[in-house]
């Protein structure tokens, strides 16, 4: 049975190092909680490690640039995985070919940045034309604001050519404060849901989590197991059941995007977690209604 509790550092001392989630935990996508920031602060204090672990389809260096002028401080973090990075090894291994048609915003250009650590990348070109593409690589729609089923006739295209999809963001949707916004994962479902072939990275799978354990121990953390890793997100589907597919512990922030189900006049609900949880089907650790 999930365990609520009151702050973080309520089981801080059983662990050594966070999976800590960005978007619905550290920040809204304008501003960083304050509450959050003190809680990782404090937890490395106390000598705890903390990987940024997002669904982010861009670069660490993007990430790191972003965070910071949303107000998150180096002092509240040791590294950062991104499914960006995650994709982009399997895009540079020639996961989709070498000829790519690109959906998403132009500032998601970064992606397409060779990773140093792959020896001998494909070299990778891209096209605004679907018959001379190998794949497809979604970082999101062309428009977060716009319903996916927008972008059903490219989709419809793709399929028909049996072209791959490279998705680099299983996220759904994110409220970037008081709006909603799609995300790659709503692209990519829909792709699915035609048909068409998808290979996905980020949270839920495991690519993203051997890029996060290969992090950690590039900062140090190399003897840390998964039994002292704590995974802390607002994604059931993503945060929560990610982390019972590596077999770690889950922190899971019911303020974020599932707010709406779970809390009454803006307070953590019992009853209403637990009818949450029987209906995903997924259990976390432990529940907080905001990282703190």
């Amino acid at each position: 049975m999930t365990q609520l509790i009151q702050a973080l550092s309520d089981i801080s001392d059983d662990y050594d190092a966070l999976f800590c989630d960005l978007w619905g935990c550290l920040h809204d996508g304008v501003v960083a909680f304050p509450d959050a920031v003190a809680a990782l602060e404090a937890y490395r204090d106390r000598g705890g490690m903390v990987v940024l672990l997002t669904n982010a389809p861009r670069p660490r260096a993007e990430v790191a640039e972003q965070i910071a002028k949303f107000g998150i401080p180096e002092s509240a973090w040791d590294t950062i995985a991104t499914s960006g990075d995650a994709a982009r090894v399997a895009l540079f291994t020639g996961a989709v070919g070498s000829t790519v048609f690109h959906i998403g915003e132009p500032r998601d250009e970064g992606f397409f940045e060779p990773l140093a650590i792959i020896d001998n990348p494909v070299k990778i070109s891209r096209t605004t034309d679907l018959s001379q593409a190998t794949g497809v690589v979604c970082t999101g729609p062309f428009d977060p604001s716009a319903d996916p089923t927008t972008l059903r006739p490219i989709l419809l295209e793709a399929k028909t050519r049996r072209l791959p999809m490279l998705n680099a963001n299983p996220d759904i949707v994110v409220d970037r404060g008081d709006r909603r916004e799609f995300c790659g994962g709503a692209v990519a479902q829909l792709y699915e849901q035609m048909g068409g072939t998808v290979h996905a990275f980020g949270k839920p799978h495991p690519p993203v989590y051997d890029m996060a354990r290969r992090r950690l121990a590039e900062a140090g953390g190399s003897d840390i197991s998964d039994s002292r890793i704590l995974a802390v997100g607002d994604g059931i589907l993503t945060d929560v059941k990610g982390a019972i597919g590596e077999g770690l512990d889950s922190l899971f922030i019911t303020g974020g995007l599932a707010a709406a189900d779970i809390h009454l006049k803006g307070v953590l609900d019992r009853t209403r977690l637990d009818a949450f949880i029987t209906n995903e089907g997924l259990s976390p650790t432990y529940a907080l209604g905001m990282l703190r």
